[in-house]
């Protein structure tokens, strides 16, 4: 193979997927464009050694030094059995049911936002399945209380990719443990597992942490800033903009939500999921520390832990409790089948995602891709710039391509390449900057499929989502910034967090001051409050 690593040429696949992921807004074909490019140019077009290339590493994907990859096959059935029990538990009418329930235990607005906030933190396995479960849960309840579909929206979509993207039980955290994993093998880090990596990289994801605060902070208060405000006023006067017609976007027209669901059905496979996992969890990697002789221990056991063998063990049990909660119920079986397609078609771009991601970190890796940018910005821009400039780079590519999965799949491995040249300490942090980065470009973005699905399933009209949204993410997104600018110049994670937080306190206090709650009119306010 060419070696490319003090050549430009070592940009081409990874600019070839940026630039056309941004311009046609589609990321597989993308990633495919740049995959093919590296090949040929790695063979200097040979078009028999591409070939003979690109197949080993296709093969490579499932099958590995003599046998099956595990990982990534088991992380592939994770995703795709994930999609059937959303799709499931949707056709319970679990989540119908939990609705109603809310809506005659819920007394007040604040009881209304926060019910909503926290279901967004609960349905934490999908972010498809949390916008458009919470949406249907929460909009009758939120309709009674005269609270805002744009409000609704913002709290779905807030909490959605926030909550999956610091889960190491949902499709997200699977995801990006796969990435990491990967990179780490590359270099040779072993001091520390990919699971061990996303649950250190938690904290210093500062976009996530302050947008669920934040969103937090705006479940309690009622904090209406912006466009919002305008919004929310209409709402206390009765006046509820409801655009959404029929079924959610995103769902099939032949996924049938049955009459007779229970709260249960929505509760209980939830609850099974994250206990099953964990157990699963603990099992695996006491397991791993018996064979290496070693004593028991909490975090040793997650350390060692299999993710994925754990992963599909969870959602399997889940699956069967879904299904043992359904016996007796007239439910056509034709109906779990079509849940079932459903369930693995909804999830089927994603495990696309991940298997084009997965090639071009290999491709991009083979080019020396990182090695020659590192040494370009050793020139030009101090590491300790690097944190605060990949969040940035991440934000403007999840906004103009609408998918923060595609952002994880060509930024990471971007950024573990330039950061392990200049100063490996921040690779965790510059990892969080690219995570954080994404969430917030695809908040932004009005091209997204989660922000689609949050104004669809709150019942919002789509621009007004966005444009009510964007004031409070530009809110984070300016704390995270200057929490990774201080976490760069510094090194030090917590100074990083804590100069966050201030900014967090400060520009909150301002929001509050800027919304002047106190010119709604007061007579409407309590009566929506009591």
């Amino acid at each position: 193979m060419v070696d490319y690593s003090t050549s430009v040429l070592s940009l081409v696949p990874a600019l070839l997927a940026i630039i056309m992921a941004i311009t046609t807004r589609k990321v597989i074909p993308s990633l495919g464009v740049g995959i093919v490019a590296g090949v040929l140019l790695l063979h200097s077009f040979n078009p028999l050694d591409s070939i003979q290339y690109l197949w080993s590493n296709i093969i490579a994907l499932f099958w590995s030094d003599g046998a099956i990859n595990e990982w990534n096959v088991l992380l592939i059935a994770f995703l795709l059995l994930l999609g059937i029990l959303s799709s499931i538990i949707q056709t319970s009418g679990g989540a119908r049911a939990f609705g109603e329930w809310a809506a005659a235990n819920v007394k007040t607005a604040r009881g209304a936002r926060l019910v909503s906030f926290g279901l967004g933190i609960l349905i934490f396995i999908d972010d498809y399945f949390n916008s458009l479960a919470v949406g249907n849960i929460s909009r009758p309840l939120t309709d009674r209380k005269n609270i805002s579909r744009a409000k609704l929206a913002y709290t779905i979509d807030s909490t959605a990719a926030p909550v999956c993207v610091i889960s190491p039980l949902s499709s997200w955290g699977a995801y990006i443990i796969a990435i990491i994993a990967g990179i780490l093998t590359k270099y040779s880090i072993d001091s520390y597992s990919s699971f061990s990596a996303f649950i250190q990289i938690i904290p210093m994801n500062f976009y996530a942490v302050f947008a669920l605060l934040l969103t937090a902070y705006v479940a309690f208060t009622g904090l209406a800033i912006g466009p919002m405000r305008t919004h929310e006023l209409r709402a206390l006067q009765g006046e509820l903009y409801d655009s959404a017609k029929g079924k959610p976007m995103g769902m099939s027209e032949d996924l049938h939500e049955h009459e007779g669901g229970k709260v249960r059905d929505l509760i209980v496979p939830i609850i099974t999921l994250i206990i099953a996992t964990v157990s699963a969890m603990l099992y695996t990697g006491g397991q791993a520390l018996a064979a290496d002789g070693q004593d028991f221990s909490l975090i040793g056991a997650f350390e060692s832990t299999d993710v994925t063998r754990s992963l599909v063990a969870g959602v399997v049990i889940s699956l069967i409790v879904a299904f043992l909660l359904l016996v007796g119920r007239k439910i056509p079986a034709r109906d779990y089948g079509k849940a079932a397609w459903e369930g693995v078609r909804a999830m089927w771009p994603a495990v696309l995602i991940l298997l084009f991601a997965w090639t071009i970190i290999a491709v991009i890796s083979d080019m020396k891709t990182g090695e020659y940018l590192a040494s370009f910005v050793t020139d030009t821009i101090a590491a300790s710039y690097l944190p605060l400039l990949l969040f940035l780079i991440a934000g403007i590519m999840a906004f103009s391509t609408g998918t923060s999965w595609g952002t994880f799949g060509l930024m990471l491995p971007i950024g573990a390449d330039l950061i392990m040249a200049v100063e490996p300490e921040l690779l965790l942090a510059s990892l969080a900057a690219v995570l954080a980065g994404a969430v917030f470009g695809d908040h932004c973005s009005p091209i997204s499929d989660t922000t689609i699905l949050s104004s669809t399933g709150a019942g919002s009209h789509h621009i007004d989502h966005v444009l009510t949204q964007l004031p409070y993410a530009i809110l984070a997104a300016v704390v995270s910034a200057i929490g990774y600018l201080v976490l760069g110049i510094t090194a030090s994670i917590w100074i990083g967090f804590f100069a966050a937080l201030i900014s967090f306190v400060v520009l909150v206090a301002i929001a509050q001051v800027i919304s002047k709650r106190g010119k709604v009119p007061a007579e409407l306010r309590a009566e929506r409050e009591a």
